[in-house]
């Protein structure tokens, strides 16, 4: 169920990620997650706020890109962990700036 409103909210974009099954969007949160979470807070959260942080990145990843940059068409597996990591900082960092620095 909750790959399918992933799934919808990404094809709701021009920029189709489709990393494929319901694992490997796990995979691709928890992986896109927990680098975002590094490189903007300096730390990890845990693997269900990793995977949750990085498939909300995904989400929001592809709707950046082919917002503002206009990118179309499916990325794969590895884009789809690009993808999500931008999405993923660009959540975590504006989290950053709301809660005054406290992440």
């Amino acid at each position: 169920m909750a790959s399918e409103v992933i799934a919808a909210a990404v094809l709701a974009t021009s920029l189709n990620l489709e990393p494929g099954s319901w694992l490997a969007w796990i995979v691709v949160g928890l992986i896109a997650g927990a680098i975002a979470a590094r490189v903007v807070a300096g730390r990890g959260f845990g693997c269900l706020a990793d995977i949750v942080v990085g498939v909300a990145g995904a989400i929001i990843g592809g709707f950046v890109l082919s917002t503002f940059f206009g990118a179309s068409g499916s990325v794969g597996f590895f884009g789809s962990i690009v993808v999500a990591f931008i999405g993923a900082a660009v959540l975590l960092a504006a989290l950053k700036l709301l809660t005054g620095g406290r992440l």
